[in-house]
């Protein structure tokens, strides 16, 4: 494997990092006995999943989008910040740390929003808010169960953001537009209520949710390119999947309520943030890892292998959820753990041994018009 940016690497391996220590302090959370794990990394799962692994990856990828070596300050940070949640180090500091590279990332917004301040860039850029917000919360003591809603908002704003960039490409009409930002407001608006109202807050953010899902399913041209192969189709399929996930979070919320902890908690969140948020993360890995490191990945069939097994073991974990089932709960997470880490297995070998060759990635743009020239090389677009 080809490297060109080697600097890059310890930044992505922080990441990478956080995500494992996240996937073993989520197994301890549901029972699972792991001698080698200390029983308190239990309690640093969500800033782990959200904060070290995803927060630091976004802040990669818009750092290399943005192309200035300050804005690496960002996913240095929020990855030192995972390590030190990991190491156990001061709480606070860690907290404090992450919040940082919170702000950093915002700032990174402000500098695309001033040069192409469009919406896509300015959603985007209140994603970014929503995890300083969610942040600066949980430094001030507030409870993981109502911080996790901000971070949630943060993942799914910035992924909205990106993809109502490509939805431009089909001139989305002033009516569209406007249901967008009603969604946004909804999700918004619920987050600022549940400082009164959790379980009231937790109703109106999942209003947001489905709102979100039902309208980047309708507008998002992955309808068109599922019908195409290769590597366009796999992108498509991994994001409608994720919509189709994004919509269920939404109506459990809907239903549920803001709940601290429990089946319906776990139900709730993980639709959202394994079914939703990973079905992201697996279409665009592609498309991301050979845009940070600068080398060549491969697309291959045994991608869809992640995919499926993630779906079929999230619907074990939330049908155990629902039914009370604690079996069918513990069984489904070790699997999602499984799938996650087929996930990097089949990633990493595509990176180290790419079969054929893929679209060249240019470092600055924007992953979904990388996306779009993959289609447009391959002739299927």
């Amino acid at each position: 494997m080809i490297i060109r940016h080697p600097q890059r690497v310890p930044l992505l391996a922080m990441g990478m990092v956080a995500l494992l220590a996240g996937l073993g302090a989520g197994l301890l959370r549901l029972g699972w006995d792991l001698p080698l794990l200390p029983p308190a990394l239990a309690a640093m799962h969500g800033p782990l999943m959200v904060s070290g692994f995803l927060g630091t990856l976004i802040s990669l990828e818009r750092a290399v989008a943005l192309g200035s070596r300050w804005a690496y300050a960002a996913p240095l940070l929020s990855g030192l910040g995972g390590l030190a949640l990991i190491a156990g180090l001061p709480y606070q500091a860690a907290q404090a740390v992450i919040l940082a590279g919170s702000l950093g990332l915002l700032a990174i917004f402000l500098v695309i929003i001033h040069r192409r301040p469009d919406l896509h860039t300015v959603t985007m850029g209140f994603g970014a808010l929503a995890w300083l917000m969610g942040n600066l919360l949980w430094l001030l003591g507030w409870p993981v169960h109502q911080v996790v809603f901000w971070w949630a908002g943060f993942l799914v704003v910035t992924i909205a953001g990106e993809r109502l960039e490509l939805a431009r490409l089909q001139l989305l009409s002033r009516a569209s537009h406007s249901l967008f930002l009603l969604t946004l407001g909804s999700l918004f608006a619920g987050l600022i209520l549940m400082a009164m109202s959790f379980e009231w807050g937790g109703r109106v953010v999942g209003a947001g949710l489905a709102g979100l899902a039902l309208w980047l399913g309708r507008h998002d041209i992955a309808r068109r390119t599922v019908r195409q192969a290769g590597l366009t189709r796999f992108i498509a399929v991994s994001l409608l999947s994720g919509y189709a996930w994004l919509g269920i979070s939404g109506l459990l919320a809907v239903v549920f309520g803001g709940v601290p902890a429990g089946p319906r908690y776990d139900a709730m969140l993980h639709a959202f943030f394994l079914g939703f948020v990973f079905a992201m993360i697996f279409a665009h890995a592609p498309i991301i890892f050979p845009a940070v490191l600068g080398g060549r990945m491969s697309f291959r069939p045994l991608f869809y292998a992640h995919v499926v097994l993630l779906q079929a073991t999230l619907v074990l974990r939330l049908a155990g959820d629902v039914a009370g089932w604690l079996p069918g709960r513990q069984i489904g997470g070790l699997l999602n753990a499984l799938a996650l880490l087929l996930f990097l297995a089949n990633t990493v070998a595509a990176l180290v041994k790419p079969a054929e060759r893929v679209a060249p990635v240019k470092a600055g743009r924007s992953e979904m018009f990388q996306e779009k020239a993959v289609g447009f090389l391959d002739g299927k677009e």
